[in-house]
């Protein structure tokens, strides 16, 4: 028989056993199902990662405390306690690669308005940290650098912050108290959404970076220096600047690697990119391995096929098929019911993931080559495990399978 004819003759068979086919099928959908859905969310994951790295600014680098060395024991992440504000004015006047540079000191309190409260992040910066992590102010403004010198108690309220404390009324110009200190609400940031990430972005109070260190945290000490380079292709040169800076201003030696770091914005890009993809390999393995279980139907259901038509292999044998011919109608079959399997686990897949992506607040993201990839190993799969039925009823000795009952 031709191929198309081998094609008519497997649909057929499907035909006249519906009921068989669907359940032999099932495996296959729902491994191709799996697959897909699994590698969108993987992908989903990965974007909304990469999402959240870009908003909170380009080309940015941090200057971050480690721990402290000295004595017996190391002290945990963030003990070391050195930067100051004079290293913040020492980096925007030294280090030719830097474009914009922003002190950080953060500390968690709660915040009440009349009758109502909340535990929410209290940062404390510069007016220049709008610019380097991507906020913008939608309602009033943000405080200036005379209001900072000043230690004026003002703040800039995040929208989730605001919607917990006013509801649906305007906080500009309302005074909250944190840590039982009266400051005024002179603006509001617009949403950046928190992008799957484990901290809220809108969920927090911005205040002048002495009024936080002076009146809430009590030390002269900050916890990180945000920078933002002049472009993508001077951020190794800015941080080499910045370390050589800081090691200089602080005495501290090349070889320690503990005191501090310089975190690079594209090294989180690289490692989100790389964690995607692993992911996407764990998920999409795990989801491959119902495939394989489908792919075992298919032999079992082929088995059970070649011994329920051996009579019938034994009449095309005496009419002059070859065993080649056999083996081919067989091995058709098997591809035809792994492919027509593939075909409705691609749509089960890409429904599924839609509805995931509605239900949850993950963005499912199915790809192309997840399609192509999971059809793709479905067909392998029919013909991988049709080929051992195939061969066996393509050994049948017509006489033997003649007489079968």
């Amino acid at each position: 028989m031709s191929l198309w004819e081998s094609i008519t003759v497997a649909l057929e068979g499907l035909a006249a056993n519906k009921m068989r086919a669907a359940l032999t099928m099932l495996g296959v959908i729902i491994g191709v199902s799996a697959v897909i859905t699994m590698l969108a969310l993987a992908s989903g994951a990965q974007n909304q990662a990469m999402e959240h790295i870009q908003q909170m600014g380009t080309n940015v680098l941090t200057v971050f405390t480690g721990r402290n060395t000295k004595g017996k024991a190391a002290g945990s992440f963030g003990s070391n306690e050195f930067l100051t504000l004079d290293d913040v004015e020492a980096i925007a006047k030294d280090c030719p690669s830097v474009k914009s540079v922003a002190p950080e000191a953060q500390t968690t309190s709660q915040v009440k308005y009349k009758n109502e409260n909340t535990n929410t992040t209290i940062l404390g910066t510069s007016p220049e940290y709008l610019g380097i992590r991507n906020y913008q102010v939608e309602e009033g403004r943000i405080f200036t650098a005379g209001e900072s010198k000043s230690y004026k108690k003002v703040a800039v309220i995040g929208p989730t912050t605001a919607e917990t404390l006013f509801g649906t009324s305007s906080p500009i110009g309302q005074n909250v108290r944190i840590a039982g200190t009266q400051f005024k609400i002179i603006g509001i940031f617009k949403s950046k959404g928190s992008a799957g990430s484990f901290s809220d972005p809108d969920d927090r109070l911005v205040i002048p970076i002495t009024t936080c260190m002076r009146r809430l945290m009590g030390t002269q000490y900050i916890r990180a220096i945000d920078v933002q380079a002049n472009s993508q292709e001077v951020m190794d040169q800015a941080s080499s600047e910045l370390d050589a800076l800081i090691r200089k201003r602080h005495k501290i030696a090349a070889d320690d690697e503990e005191s501090f770091r310089v975190r690079n914005q594209t090294d989180m890009i690289e490692m989100a990119e790389s964690m995607g993809e692993v992911f996407s390999l764990l998920l999409g393995g795990i989801a491959s391995v119902s495939l394989l279980v489908g792919g075992i139907g298919i032999m079992n259901i082929m088995l059970v096929s070649v011994t329920e038509r051996t009579r019938e292999i034994g009449i095309r044998k005496a009419l002059g098929a070859r065993g080649r011919d056999i083996q081919m109608q067989f091995l058709v079959e098997a591809l035809v019911l792994s492919l027509l399997g593939g075909t409705v686990g691609v749509l089960v897949g890409i429904l599924g993931s839609m509805l995931v992506g509605k239900l949850t607040s993950m963005n499912a993201t199915v790809s192309m080559v997840s399609v192509v990839l999971s059809f793709g190993f479905s067909a392998f799969v029919g013909i991988f495990f049709g080929y051992y039925p195939a061969r066996q009823a393509s050994r049948l000795n017509p006489i033997e399978a003649l007489r079968y009952e």
